[in-house]
């Protein structure tokens, strides 16, 4: 079966006729989570075996996992996370893959098999609150050891990391969800800081863009679009990997819905992500994404080839421990 080059989302906490049907035919690589999919435990897993179901294989399932104001999965069902800056104050990069190892376990546990993390950003003062506490440190050598330690709990646990938002969105001061930021520093400070991180952690399996014009770079795209910056993401960075657009339907984009899907799969994109659920727009995507094939198939073919079921876990020593590290205060 022809894949589309696309991962897409679904708009309840189960399938319609007419979404069977669309993802049936559309064959996208993946599917994404968000709130407006979760329930309760039971109707993740029911979603997560639908989606499959629907196309027929077993497509990689996404979400957005970090803790603090993003997580899709919240108590009192599954544990509620304090936002991944404060609990950097408080212990290391071992704490954080503590509790990314926990996180693995809840998400297999319904099916899902991917996770939007790590964060891999630096943070500045000046980064916007939309994206600031999600973030690890603003040192490169502290996120870097970090987001390798969240990479790695999330692989213990059977998940895949993506990480995000390359090459670099913390010297942005616009949230990209309603604008497009526009960064000015100097493409020595972004080789220094930024681009430092991303080319630390390279070789993980799955990346996201940022949606960011960098002005150091010449251009007047957001990077999604701009074949010189995943030509650098490609080429100086070094990241290999399988490389998905952050979501199509965020503000900071140009144009129409279609038009941007062939713009980034132009611009060097493997994967197009398509969040909102909206099926009109999701069948202007996966026509303007077109099939997933070449080295954007080779690319994620290698990633899924990274999916393993998840390693012996002791529960209570790993809650013991990040407890210890954090004083007691592990969870909201």
């Amino acid at each position: 079966m022809t894949q589309s080059a696309t991962i897409l989302g679904c708009e309840g906490v189960a399938l319609s006729q007419d979404e069977r049907a669309f993802f049936a035919e559309a064959a996208p690589w993946g599917f994404i989570l968000f709130a407006r999919n979760i329930k309760n435990a039971a109707q993740v897993y029911a979603l997560t075996k639908e989606l499959r179901a629907a196309v027929g294989y077993d497509a990689p399932i996404l979400i957005d996992q970090e803790g603090g104001r993003v997580q899709r999965l919240r108590g009192p069902i599954w544990r509620e996370w304090m936002a991944p800056l404060d609990q950097m104050a408080k212990a290391g990069p071992r704490a954080m893959a503590l509790r990314y190892r926990l996180i693995a376990h809840e998400l297999r546990a319904v099916g899902i098999d991917v996770n939007c993390a790590p964060t891999a950003d630096i943070a500045r003062d000046d980064t916007h609150p939309f994206l600031r506490n999600r973030l690890y440190g603003s040192d490169v050598k502290s996120v870097v050891q970090t987001a390798r330690a969240v990479a790695d709990g999330l692989l213990a646990g059977g998940v895949l990391p993506v990480v995000k938002h390359i090459p670099g969105h913390g010297a942005a001061v616009a949230d990209s969800h309603k604008d497009l930021p526009r960064v000015s520093v100097d493409r020595a400070t972004l080789d220094a800081t930024d681009f430092a991180v991303f080319r630390a952690v390279a070789s993980l399996p799955l990346g996201m863009t940022a949606h960011i014009v960098y002005k150091a770079l010449g251009g007047t795209l957001p990077a999604t679009m701009d074949p010189d910056v995943i030509a650098l993401i490609r080429d100086d960075i070094g990241f290999q990997g399988a490389l998905m657009t952050d979501d199509l339907s965020m503000g900071a984009l140009p144009g129409p819905i279609g038009a941007r899907a062939a713009r980034a799969k132009a611009a060097g994109c493997d994967l197009i992500l398509h969040c909102n659920g909206e099926l009109p727009e999701m069948q202007d995507v996966v026509a303007q994404s077109g099939a997933l094939d070449g080295a954007a198939k080779a690319r994620t073919d290698a990633a899924l080839a990274l999916r393993r079921s998840p390693e012996p876990l002791d529960i209570d020593a790993i809650e013991q421990e990040l407890s210890d590290r954090l004083g007691g205060e592990v969870y909201v």
